[in-house]
């Protein structure tokens, strides 16, 4: 029986999910690469964060839903954080990053950038039209 499980997530641009991670200062490897788990199981994930405990976390693609879900034995999660709270941080930097990469490419540049008392992220943007 596996002791896996799989958390459902918004996230489906594996290169900004990179970048929230290395932002976050995360030690993750890219896959395809194997989670490990319980009595040796291991699944295969796009993306790898191994812990001291030798169990480690994973993002693979769902081909149902097109998006990452975080792949762990959460009986052997080892982080600073609770599960939802590490998947907040990641998903707070995931958007920031999507923004900042979509808003990039549109021709746009970042005028101001400010945390909020909250956490939250206020971004100002602008482009010239000439």
């Amino acid at each position: 029986m596996s002791h896996f499980s799989q958390i459902t997530t918004k996230i489906r641009n594996l290169d900004s999910l990179k970048l929230a991670l290395s932002d976050l200062g995360a030690d993750w490897q890219a896959g395809p690469c194997d989670v490990r788990g319980y009595q040796g199981q291991t699944q295969t994930a796009e993306v790898v964060i191994a812990q001291a405990n030798g169990y480690d976390i994973g993002f693979r693609l769902n081909p149902d839903t097109s998006d990452y879900e975080l792949v762990a034995d959460l009986q052997y999660w080892q982080q600073p954080l609770t599960v939802d709270g590490f998947l907040r941080q990641v998903t707070q930097r995931y958007a920031y990053n999507t923004v900042m990469t979509e808003t990039t490419r549109q021709g746009f540049q970042l005028t101001e950038e400010q945390v909020q008392a909250d956490g939250s992220v206020r971004l100002v943007v602008q482009r010239w039209n000439g």
